[in-house]
């Protein structure tokens, strides 16, 4: 049996891992004034990162249609799988896994499983990973769905922004709304927990956010091995600098990624964002 898997565009996956392990993206819908289109392929980070930098400006999301997820999941079937993983970012975040399972009724449940990864950004990436690679091993599709949400459920994401007004006027702050009387005096570290935001703790500055952000993620890595990934929207230098620190202080890191946001999350966490997604990670087999 060959099983094929497919996730959306908020996973924000290396390209040459989706590229080597045949998964397949559907994009999410980015709006910006007076034109919108598909993440990653007609809207990109830089356009959105300097449309939110205009004082009044707005980018706005929608999810991917039924019939995008259709199109998607029988282009993968006439290509020779013959069971379909559909793995994606939380339904507290977006309509996107509503979409996913809407299509899986049309095309067959039995043929398709939809799993809700409760996370958002590599939360879902590395999720993705560990179903693509048990396919390509010829795992079958319960076992790599079960895998995939297993990864899910076991990674922690979590991020830092310059403002949280981005993600009030998307309505995505959830339980972190709490902070927004006193979001002028606070930098929070924010995390997902259960498919929702939610804050972590109250810092004074944003370089002592960084601080507690690095602190938290080498606590919560301890002496296990982990993959971890680094993510921004137009801050690379900020990114690159929390990357080093982590390979430093992270004494069992097997796998590192450093991306900017791509359109869809970066409208709702605005420029300046830094977040880091901690997941498990595989020791080399010995003698590899």
């Amino acid at each position: 049996m060959s099983v094929a898997v497919v996730t959306d565009s908020t996973a924000y996956l290396p390209a040459e891992l989706v590229d080597e392990l045949g998964i397949e993206v559907v994009p999410l819908y980015v709006v910006l004034t007076g034109r919108s289109g598909r993440e990653g392929l007609d809207v990109g980070s830089a356009e959105v990162a300097r449309t939110l930098a205009v004082r009044g400006q707005q980018v706005t999301t929608s999810r991917p249609t039924p019939g995008d997820f259709v199109a998607a999941y029988r282009r993968r079937l006439e290509a020779g799988a013959d069971r379909i993983v559909s793995v994606h970012l939380s339904r507290e975040l977006s309509g996107t896994w509503d979409a996913a399972r809407t299509a899986a009724n049309q095309v067959g449940e039995h043929i398709v499983t939809v799993v809700d990864g409760r996370t958002a950004a590599m939360g879902t990436g590395f999720a993705v990973l560990a179903a693509a690679r048990a396919a390509a091993a010829g795992a079958g599709a319960d076992e790599v769905a079960a895998l995939a949400q297993g990864t899910a459920d076991a990674t922690s994401t979590l991020f830092v922004l310059d403002t949280l007004d981005h993600l009030r006027r998307g309505g995505r702050i959830g339980p972190a709304a709490a902070v927004l009387g006193t979001a002028l005096a606070v930098r929070p570290v924010l995390h997902v927990q259960d498919g929702q935001i939610v804050v972590l703790e109250k810092v004074r500055t944003t370089s002592r956010a960084v601080a507690r952000l690095v602190q938290r993620v080498v606590d919560l890595c301890g002496d296990r091995p982990v993959a971890l990934a680094v993510h921004h929207l137009a801050a690379p230098a900020r990114a690159e600098a929390l990357a080093d620190q982590l390979r430093e202080r992270v004494p069992h890191l097997r796998e590192l990624h450093v991306s900017e946001l791509g359109a869809a999350l970066g409208a709702h966490v605005g420029p300046g964002a830094l977040g880091v997604v901690v997941a498990p990670g595989v020791d080399p087999a010995p003698g590899g």
